[in-house]
């Protein structure tokens, strides 16, 4: 017999690792269930804040809000507010305590609670027999089929005492019974027999094609304009992550479809350029308050449609279009869910039809790099549905590129900030939040507390590219060059393109493994970022004047924070020594300004002032950029572009520190 813990209308089975109420499921993630546990089995005492900590992340180190978010997502989910019986007391300074005192009972599993909870429900006129409960009942998620009765040890029902007309009516009900009955096990055994031929296909599908990797194409426009192209992009966004929360898939980021909006595609082509061996692809056409979206699913190694699918539905419903999709993916390619997955499957619904259009609407303009105009879409979602924690996530990280790509500073940084808390009290195990909000740790001179979050992620998560190319870059902040290498290899194994257009692999150049690190590039790409780092390895291969080309042409695409430092390092080509110093100290008093503390930024303008001669400025800018979080030692004590400053005395100190910041986080974290 299983043992559970009772209280109220709920019934918390510890084996199971579920949550019911009066029968129905009540979804929590992974890390609120546990806290949940614990405070249950405290048995009205006291937990304490390190009690809990210390027994929910057993091997993270974790703050202190982490737990009152948990506290809070507990409270919503066991309906306190609406209620008014409140389950979890606060003790200022002290913890926390559950205050119903549950009841420990023994029984049969989750089913027989169910099947009790529904008989106290329905009406009494409705009510089964226990035959019929038993026969019908679900026991663990499986359903008891009927047995055809066997006719050679059942005695046929007994006319005895009965008239005629009520015998003849006897027998008839027992023969509609018994065809019944007989109909019942042939639906049975067809389904079961459909289910092993589907099983050995899929089997063999799944022996030859290896782990599933998927890409989730934009769908195209039917009747392309202007009001409703937004929607190809960001519904396959909305899918993609949906589907993140799945272990056992591949799914590649959005980013690296979005070449292919309102494109016809040839599917092995596609597959091959993005290395997935599966696709979903669509399309879409809305006409008045109606919208019809087609999708298929598409094995490209077997030549093979899993599935095909019409959803026909009303504009408001658009919603729901997401989690549908993202259930007959798992579906089609027979994916097996943990309970924990198919939680969070369930969780960041949203709710609000015009909300969750500003949501996608912000997802596109994201996606074009237009970061302004993403924050007023996110920020109008959210106004109109405050609890759809995606939005709130996905604000955040708009904030955090104004912050840093477009000198937007503290006040986008705090913005961001708020946004990734918001996330995370409505749901504390969102994997796109917490990444986020990571790289938002390391970024503002917070990395010890950016690895934790990322390694928990990726306990849950360990096929999550994104996850592993995070934590590359929070390790190379520290200075752990080889294991950023790692992490980042890992993520580029698992999605080639993760990050390839927005970042690149810098443990590779500051390990001085230059080659390598211009071989990592996208090839042909013009982006101005990836031209600024291409300029960058070359200044260090001695290749000057392609050096100062990429460095130009960077800056002529988009005047930004990186692109200035490099144009100043072509000035330091050309000789012009002035006008580098006159736009590095421009730059510097922008971000002053401003409350820009991308600490890694400020490294590089320490370069580019030693490159210059302005030893002082060098020096002033590595000191800020060592206390901002970057000591990244080993970096700074081999690299060439410091080679001016390395005499001075004052570089030697900052060394020193940046060797005991090095060496805690090395001990602390390995």
């Amino acid at each position: 017999m299983k043992r559970f813990y009772e209280f109220g209308p709920f019934r918390l089975d510890p084996e199971e690792r579920t949550l019911w109420r009066e029968g129905d499921p009540v979804p929590l993630t992974d890390k609120a269930f546990e806290t949940l546990l614990v405070l249950v089995e405290g048995g009205g005492r006291v937990v304490g804040k390190d009690e809990l900590m210390g027994k929910v992340w057993p091997d993270s180190y974790v703050e202190e809000n982490n737990l009152s978010q948990q506290v809070s997502y507990l409270r919503k989910k066991l309906g306190e507010a609406e209620s008014g019986v409140g389950y979890i007391e606060t003790v200022p300074k002290r913890g926390y305590r559950f205050v119903v005192a549950p009841r420990e009972v023994e029984g049969e599993g989750a089913g027989l609670f169910v099947r009790e909870s529904i008989r106290a429900r329905a009406p009494a006129e409705e009510e089964e027999t226990d035959d019929e409960a038993d026969a019908s009942s679900f026991e663990q998620a499986k359903i008891i089929p009927a047995r055809l009765p066997d006719a050679s040890s059942q005695s046929a029902p007994s006319d005895a005492g009965l008239s005629d007309a009520q015998a003849l009516k006897g027998r008839r009900a027992t023969g509609r019974r018994v065809r019944a009955l007989v109909l019942a096990c042939a639906v049975v055994a067809l389904a079961a027999l459909a289910y092993v031929v589907y099983s050995k296909r899929a089997a063999r599908h799944s022996a030859s094609a290896g782990p599933r990797t998927l890409a989730i194409l934009p769908f195209r426009n039917l009747k392309p304009d202007a009001e409703t192209d937004f929607l190809g992009f960001s519904l396959a966004d909305a899918i993609i992550t949906k589907l993140g929360y799945v272990s056992t898939i591949i799914v590649r980021p959005s980013s690296y479809v979005d070449k292919f909006r309102n494109q016809a595609i040839d599917p092995k082509a596609v597959a091959a350029d993005l290395n997935v061996n599966t696709l979903l692809t669509g399309s879409y056409v809305r006409e008045g308050d109606d919208l019809r979206i087609s999708a298929q699913l598409v094995d490209v190694e077997q030549n093979e449609i899993l599935w095909r699918d019409q959803l026909d539905l009303k504009y408001e419903k658009l919603p729901t279009v997401q989690d549908r999709v993202a259930r007959r993916v798992i579906e089609g390619l027979r994916l097996k869910l943990s309970p924990a997955e198919a939680q969070r499957l369930v969780l960041d619904a949203p709710h609000d039809p015009l909300a969750y259009e500003y949501y996608l609407r912000g997802v596109d303009l994201y996606s074009a790099n237009e970061f302004t105009l993403a924050v007023e879409m996110f920020k109008k979602s959210v106004a109109l549905d405050p609890n759809y924690s995606l939005a709130w996530a996905h604000l955040g990280t708009a904030y955090t590129a104004e912050a840093s790509f477009s000198f937007g500073g503290r006040e986008d940084y705090r913005n961001a900030l708020e946004a990734y808390e918001r996330a995370l009290a409505l749901n504390p195990e969102q994997i796109e939040a917490r990444i986020f909000q990571a790289n938002l740790f390391t970024d503002t001179n917070r990395v010890a507390q950016s690895v934790p979050v990322l390694r928990e992620v990726l306990q849950t998560n360990p096929n999550y590219a994104l996850a592993h190319w995070e934590l590359g870059y929070a390790y190379r902040f520290a200075g752990m060059l080889e294991e950023s290498i790692a992490e980042c290899e890992l993520a580029r194994s698992l999605d080639p393109q993760v990050k390839l257009h927005s970042s690149a692999l810098n443990a590779y150049l500051y390990s001085g493994q230059y080659e390598k690190f211009l071989q990592s590039l996208p090839p042909g790409e013009d982006a101005a970022f990836i031209l600024f780092y291409r300029g960058l390895a070359r200044l260090y291969l001695k290749d000057d004047a392609r050096a100062a080309a990429d460095f130009d042409r960077a800056y002529e695409l988009d005047p930004s924070l990186y692109t200035q430092i490099g144009k100043a390092l072509s000035y330091s080509v050309a000789g012009d020594r002035r006008k580098g110093l006159e736009l590095l100290s421009g730059t510097e008093k922008k971000m002053d300004e401003r409350g820009v503390s991308d600490a890694e930024a400020m490294y590089k303008i320490a370069q580019a002032y030693a490159v210059l001669g302005d030893r002082p400025a060098a020096l002033r800018m590595l000191r800020r950029s060592i206390e901002g979080g970057f000591f990244c030692y080993p970096y700074l004590r081999d690299d060439p572009l410091l080679d001016a400053v390395r005499g001075e005395p004052a570089y030697a100190a900052l060394l020193d520190s940046a060797r005991k910041s090095h060496e805690d986080f090395r001990s602390r974290f390995f």
